[in-house]
């Protein structure tokens, strides 16, 4: 099995699809990826990569092919726009040079924002004549419009034609969630091709304990601290959490709330936080899978939220995986289905989205449990996420797909 995997992020950005393809090739499969110069989340090019060169590199088994990419840089919208544009353009135009004389049996895309980048993929899967599978990990357009990032309908409608597209070229779409599905059969021609296939929980085989981590996990253990870790950005609703820190720095003088990572509203968290004299919020910044494990089991509760939208309400948060995994309870803050997952799981608690009386009443009744309540919560989640979302299983049944798409696209073409 020769695999092409398209995506605009890959390794050393940090993303589940990395352990996925490395797993790939465990299998057997000789995994390609077409990928950009790595410059998430910060929008600045690694160290060691230039933007606008070709780069061939191996990680773990997988050969990768680089375009020529626009960095992102930092809380630009025409900057983070033109970083979409150029990876779609160079892999357009370029991926096919790259990738001449190669046979696929199969093109797989990755797809979180922007769903756009898998048009390089219909383009590649055309002319290597192999079947293309789309996974797609956010709604377009609606992601677009619930963030605010795009509001004019004419460009909303036209993304939507390209996303229609997308889905009709494909041979297969996979969803993380099982309400993926009626929003996206609205854009397909059939829903035949739609396939649960959920995010896998990664754990790091690297463990990191610098000085650095090792004091953030001393000041964690301290107290009664909640952990919301990943990209702070528009579509997390940090406003309620910071809402919810103020009501309680009052009333629960232990609680504190700890987000690490950083993102678009890093810079409106400090002034926030200096704003209205929060003690209890700490942004320590963002840190490498491999410091994650320590950092959670440190935690009292880890913390997932996201707007009060409707498209969230049918998005599972990719990091609900590992936070299922890690053995702790969590606080959902979340409509639909990522919250009845955490209460289906038996794993935590979980609270209307956009509310800060609602998330502050949940964090404190988390506080007021008992030991053992809450270290049943977390074990009731490790549970949940083994038999739910394990690496190998989930690996397994995608090499599964792919040689049964092959073969059919094989015996097509004779």
């Amino acid at each position: 099995m020769k695999l092409l995997l398209v995506s605009q992020y890959f390794w050393p950005e940090s993303f589940g699809i990395n352990a996925l393809a490395s797993t790939l090739c465990d299998r057997g499969v000789e995994v390609t990826v077409l990928t950009g110069q790595p410059n998430y989340p910060d929008g600045m090019v690694f160290t060691g990569y230039s933007a606008w060169r070709f780069r061939r590199e191996s990680f773990q088994g997988v050969e990768i092919v680089r375009l020529p990419l626009y960095p992102r840089g930092s809380r630009s919208s025409v900057r983070l726009i033109l970083n979409y544009l150029s990876f779609i353009i160079a892999g357009c135009v370029f991926g096919p040079w790259l990738l001449r004389r190669r046979h696929f049996d199969a093109v797989f895309v990755y797809a979180p924002s922007p769903l756009l980048q898998a048009l390089p993929a219909v383009w590649l899967a055309r002319l290597k004549r192999a079947p293309l599978v789309v996974w797609v990990q956010d709604l377009w357009p609606e992601s677009l419009s619930a963030t605010g990032f795009v509001k004019n309908a004419v460009i909303l409608d036209l993304v939507r034609g390209l996303v229609r597209f997308i889905y009709r070229s494909a041979d297969a779409i996979l969803v993380p969630s099982e309400a993926f599905r009626a929003p996206i059969e609205a854009l397909t021609d059939t829903h035949a091709k739609i396939r649960y296939y959920p995010n896998a929980y990664i754990e790091s085989a690297v463990v990191s304990s610098t000085t650095e981590v090792e004091s953030l996990i001393a000041d964690i253990s301290n107290g009664f601290s909640v952990v919301f870790a990943g990209n702070l950005g528009v579509a997390q609703s940090l406003d309620t959490i910071i809402d919810a820190a103020e009501k309680l720095q009052e009333k629960a003088a232990s609680v504190r709330f700890f987000l690490i990572g950083s993102g678009s509203q890093s810079d409106w968290l400090v002034a926030e936080i200096q704003r209205r004299g929060l003690l209890n919020v700490i942004l320590p910044g963002r840190f490498p899978l491999a410091a994650m494990a320590g950092i959670y089991t440190a935690a009292s509760a880890l913390l997932v939220s996201l707007r009060d939208e409707p498209i969230f309400s049918l998005t599972i948060p990719s990091k609900l995986q590992g936070y299922l995994a890690a053995g702790k309870p969590i606080i959902a803050s979340l409509n639909g289905e990522g919250a009845r997952i955490v209460l289906e799981a038996g794993a935590g608690v979980a609270c209307r989205a956009g509310d800060a009386e609602d998330l502050a009443n949940a964090v404190l009744m988390l506080s007021r449990f008992n030991a053992d309540k809450r270290v049943k919560m977390g074990e009731n989640g490790r549970r949940y996420a083994i038999e739910e979302f394990s690496l190998d299983r989930l690996a397994d049944g995608l090499v599964a797909q792919f040689n049964e798409m092959s073969s059919a696209s094989r015996e097509a073409l004779q």
